[in-house]
């Protein structure tokens, strides 16, 4: 892998955490995440997150794998 492929795959990651940072703070959660509160219970599934993560980190790892 050359250093510049490396610097965009860094710059990539660390504009999705800012992102998922900021719509976190914002919202609390992300969009499609499932949160039910009852009367003893919380449950809390966070399929948008795991939505977002299954697409974006098979793109990050082929675009790394690319030569």
């Amino acid at each position: 892998m050359t250093p510049g492929r490396l610097l965009i795959a860094a710059g990539l990651v660390f504009v999705l955490c800012g992102v998922l940072w900021e719509l976190g703070v914002r919202a609390g959660r992300l969009p499609l995440d499932i949160f039910i509160s009852g009367k003893n219970v919380t449950f809390y599934f966070p399929l948008g997150t795991s939505l977002l993560l299954s697409v974006l980190v098979p793109l990050l790892l082929w675009f790394i794998d690319q030569r």
